[in-house]
């Protein structure tokens, strides 16, 4: 049987597994889980609120895991939920959430802008415009072909 991935496609996938990990590990030094601090960076990342809808869109994680994430936070006075247009629920950050997020969330964007910073800016052009390509046609591909 022929080989499945090519050494391109299983780097990649090594590359994409420690960037996850690498994620998880800084979840785990603030003390909080993966959905959790997905929800903090997000409200956070937006000015202090973000659609319940847009937060699992950008995480890839299930309604479902986001909302336990957030009865946590909600019970730690650290979000509120409020009503957006109908149905919709917007995550909102309190004093307590804002404080919890400048003191962790906001110090791993800072990391991240760090690391994009210390690129030339033609090298933060080129990694940003080849991970759209890949996630675009990756999305295409999966839409015709599976």
């Amino acid at each position: 049987m022929a080989e499945l991935m090519t050494s391109e496609l299983k780097r990649l996938n090594y590359l994409t597994s420690e960037i996850d990990a690498a994620y998880h590990e800084a979840a785990r030094k603030l003390g909080l889980s993966d959905s959790t601090m997905m929800v903090l960076y997000a409200a956070c990342n937006n000015g202090g609120s973000c659609l319940l809808s847009d937060i699992c869109k950008i995480s890839g994680t299930s309604k479902q895991t986001i909302n336990s994430a957030l009865r946590k936070l909600e019970a730690n006075g650290l979000i509120y939920l409020e009503a957006d247009n109908g149905r919709r629920k917007k995550v909102c950050l309190t004093k307590k959430g804002m404080d919890c997020s400048a003191n962790g969330v906001a110090k791993l964007a800072k990391l991240e802008n760090d690391i994009l910073g210390s690129w030339k800016e033609e090298e933060q052009e080129l990694y940003l415009e080849l991970t759209n390509r890949y996630l675009l046609a990756l999305k295409q591909k999966i839409k015709d072909e599976l």
